[in-house]
């Protein structure tokens, strides 16, 4: 009976250390040092074995070892009479003997390959960090009582790291994806709810988004002439009441400054007629170039103060205009109602009326593509449709990719001004087709 107890106190510690190595190395450094900073001293402590863990699994190993062997000599001098009882039951031939070892084998075997490891680890793997808590201060304990052999182990081991030129410690650097990630477990689980995580995956989509996916484009600018006359102001203030106008002299790429609508109001209102005067433009004008990121812009308007900003190009041409509120719509995306046209707008359940300026990666969320192919050379999906079918498209000319057909169905001159999205019935691979229209 003795023997058994011994088996069953083998098991016990094997248990608890197999449970302590998995529980120790799983648990996640953020949420440790969540626990920490709330003041609970074990999650703290296990960050530091985290960060020196040598010793630790070095005495692990010893304890893990010294278990298994003591389990299978105690163990099979302790169920083999047993076992051979059994046997004897229905056998007593010449195999008897190795017949009983076998399944004295077999029983130790099984019990610690349940009890002391798969079900220790299984817990600790489900609650790592809680787990490490409640261990971390008796392993510390059995580390230092097993100096000696952890020291002479942990150098062997420290040598043979060096020799091969690997690190000694596991560095915890958390990449976009692996936020990504955890964003993704937390909205599958229910613990992130759906706004927060649009919200999160916007932040990310600032740093791969350039201007031109947020700005109001070149066409679209409204801009004053120096020389435009009153009819002409106001007629544009009235169709487009904008806080602020670019005055240009001739032409969009020669700037002079820019105006507030009020001051022109302000004239009206006097009865006064409206017209541009030299001390009401804003000559102190903010440019970005074209190949900021959306995170950088806003870096830029915080530091700058300014309404918006022209955004150029390399050849210092202005190819839109940007606000602060264009960028934070970027950002909120379909947490905030805009009003205005959608670029997007479902037709039925298998196809999209799409603006040819609307940003590809607002397409590949909304369609679930997971690439387009070189979507560094392009930002819209009328560039995606040019870059494609290398050169300018026409109605009804068509790309097929990722099980959909990109149609343009409304072309102004050398603008895609609309295309027809259809998802195809039968998906396709990821491959490119055209069709030339006529």
């Amino acid at each position: 009976m003795s023997d058994l107890f011994g088996i069953a106190i083998l098991i016990f510690f094997g248990a608890l250390f197999a449970m302590s190595e998995i529980s120790i190395a799983a648990s996640r450094k953020i949420k440790l040092r969540v626990m920490a900073d709330e003041g609970d001293d074990k999650a703290a402590a296990v960050l530091r074995l985290q960060e020196q863990p040598g010793s630790f699994f070095a005495m692990i190993q010893i304890a893990l070892n010294a278990i298994a062997i003591l389990g299978g000599i105690i163990g099979e001098q302790t169920l083999t009479p047993y076992t051979s009882e059994l046997v004897a039951l229905v056998y007593s031939g010449p195999m008897a003997e190795q017949i009983s070892f076998l399944l004295s084998f077999l029983a130790i075997t099984s019990l610690f390959i349940l009890f002391a490891d798969l079900l220790p680890k299984r817990i600790a793997m489900i609650m790592p960090e809680v787990v490490a808590a409640k261990v971390v201060g008796l392993m510390n304990v059995i580390t230092y009582a097993l100096t000696p052999l952890v020291m002479l182990f942990n150098s062997i081991t420290n040598l043979v790291l060096r020799i091969f030129k690997m690190p000694m410690v596991r560095e915890d650097v958390v990449t976009t994806e692996d936020i990504v990630a955890m964003m993704d477990a937390g909205a599958e689980h229910g613990s992130l709810q759906q706004q927060e995580y649009q919200l999160l995956g916007n932040v990310f989509e600032l740093e791969g988004r350039t201007l031109p996916t947020a700005m109001t484009t070149r066409d679209a600018i409204v801009y004053f002439d120096i020389k435009d006359d009153s009819e002409t102001i106001s007629a544009k203030i009235l169709e487009h009441p904008h806080n602020n106008f670019l005055v240009c002299d001739g032409q969009l790429d020669r700037v002079v400054g820019s105006v507030e609508s009020k001051q022109i109001l302000r004239q009206l209102l006097k009865g006064e007629s409206a017209h541009l005067k030299d001390s009401m433009l804003q000559t102190e004008l903010f440019y970005l170039p074209e190949t900021l990121t959306l995170s950088e812009a806003l870096n830029e308007f915080k530091s700058a103060m300014q309404p918006f900003a022209i955004v150029v190009n390399e050849y210092a041409m202005v190819v839109g205009l940007v606000t602060l509120k264009d960028l934070m719509s970027s950002f909120m995306g379909d947490l905030v109602t805009i009003h205005g046209e959608e670029q997007i707008v479902q037709r039925d359940a298998n196809s999209w009326l799409v603006d040819g300026v609307t940003p590809i990666v607002d397409l590949m969320k909304l369609l679930d593509i997971d690439v387009f192919p070189n979507d560094n050379q392009y930002e819209t999906l009328a560039g995606f449709l040019i870059y494609t079918m290398k050169r300018l498209p026409k109605r009804t000319d068509y790309v097929i990719h990722d099980g959909y057909k990109f149609e343009a169905i409304d072309v102004d001159g050398i603008r895609v001004e609309q295309l027809l999205v259809t998802r195809l019935s039968e998906p396709t691979a990821a491959t490119i087709e055209t069709n030339e229209g006529s």
